[in-house]
């Protein structure tokens, strides 16, 4: 009798502590987010492709027409302004590469990418480590360099060949971790449909396939959210830096047929955005030479339109030339040696970096959980306003900053 009360005491005491962590682990949860970013997930690809479970989370959620980006609409500017809220030209991140200091920052230096001398504002992260609250990140534009004198407290160095079922996996880890030791703001990220997307254009098969891939991933996160009882605890925000338009390898045009390149101090060549930097007194005589290119639409520092947010900031260059939708603006020699790698030279490719005034180039925004109306469609916002979203969420005072909560507040319950 004695062994058997023996048993059945710590049979009870097992339960309660299994009780108890399955407590920590649901109902004792504070306000805590997962922002998601698909890379190149343009805003139809929902309608398009039909991903079973992303379709689900918006139908359950919140669902935006679409996002707008950041011009320009490329990768590194357009995840550093949905996390500080600020336009490229106010967080310093003005193109994938950046001319300052007499260097040049792009995506491949990881030496300059980690030093914090080019990343203005205060990103999330940065807000929620500074309040108190402890941010995690399995890849996001910025979390591997040390901002304000915060990094996140739980981060990894980019590496685009970490599988990404290991990214949702470490991800649901961190969230069994004790409640002290536990983030509220997660962040991770996924370039699949933007590497396709490029390689065979956003209306290709490969794309489709690429679609439903990441749809898998969530699915992976979100049943294994269920398995610990959060999945109607956590908020989920879906986002995309940009979308992605046909591109097509013979729509070229080349500035060596309009100016000589001796008279720039440096050129910044991305295909969809050009950025000049003139020799001293050479800026007029450069910018009479391409003021009225055909397929190219080129500007003054201080003349570009003002809905573009890009004319202030030490680090827009003297003179951008933006590309004309599905056409790329470039130099005879990067021309010629991307054309011999080029198989089928006469299907479209995809791109993206244009004026955001195009709708291709518009986001995916979903939002799913706690803080969320169910089955409401936004009207189209900037993705600045995110920021102030994500501190909204998770009790926060926002960073100064150049969105508005105003303009996102009607998805919140």
């Amino acid at each position: 009798m004695i062994a058997y009360r023996s048993i059945l005491l710590v049979t009870a005491i097992i339960a309660v502590l299994f009780a108890g962590a399955d407590s920590q682990t649901s109902s004792d949860i504070k306000p805590t987010i997962i922002l998601i970013s698909l890379d190149g997930f343009r805003y139809d690809y929902l309608d398009k492709y039909s991903p079973p479970v992303l379709t689900a989370l918006a139908k359950d959620g919140v669902r935006a027409k679409w996002m707008i980006p950041s011009f320009p609409t490329k990768t590194f500017p357009n995840h550093y302004s949905i996390v500080t809220g600020l336009y490229p030209q106010n967080h310093g991140i003005v193109e994938n590469n950046v001319f300052d200091y007499g260097t040049v920052f792009n995506m491949s230096k990881a030496e300059e990418v980690a030093n914090s001398r080019w990343w203005w504002g205060e990103p999330i992260w940065v807000t929620a480590e500074k309040q108190g609250q402890k941010a995690a990140s399995y890849f996001w534009v910025g979390t591997g360099t040390e901002i304000q004198g915060k990094w996140p407290s739980i981060y990894r160095n980019y590496n685009g060949r970490v599988p990404n079922a290991l990214r949702v996996d470490k991800v649901l880890g961190w969230l069994d971790l004790p409640l002290d030791n536990r983030p509220t703001m997660i962040s991770m990220y996924f370039s699949t449909t933007d590497d396709v997307g490029h390689e065979f254009g956003p209306d290709s098969e490969e794309t489709r396939y690429a679609v439903l891939e990441v749809d898998s991933y969530i699915e992976r996160l979100m049943k294994g959210l269920k398995e610990r009882k959060l999945d109607d605890k956590v908020n989920i925000i879906i986002t995309a830096d940009h979308g992605m338009a046909p591109s097509y390898p013979k729509q070229i045009t080349l500035l060596d047929d309009y100016f000589d390149f001796d008279l720039a101090e440096r050129i910044l060549w991305t295909g969809e955005i050009v950025q000049i930097f003139p020799k001293p007194g050479k800026l007029d005589e450069i910018y009479s030479k391409i003021k009225d290119l055909k397929h190219s639409t080129c500007w003054k520092k201080g003349e570009i339109p003002a809905r573009l947010h890009y004319n202030d900031g030490r680090r827009v260059a003297p003179i951008i030339c933006s590309s004309e939708l599905g056409w790329i603006t470039t130099n005879r020699k990067w021309y010629v040696d991307w054309f011999k790698g080029i198989e089928e030279k006469d299907r479209p490719r995809g791109a993206h970096g244009y004026d955001n005034r195009y709708q291709e180039m518009q986001a995916t925004f979903i939002a799913h959980g706690p803080a969320f109306k169910r089955g409401y469609v936004a009207e189209p916002f900037e993705n600045i306003n995110v920021y102030e979203l994500m501190c909204k969420i998770l009790g926060l005072k926002p960073a100064q900053n150049d969105g508005s909560l105003a303009a996102v507040s009607g998805m919140l319950k």
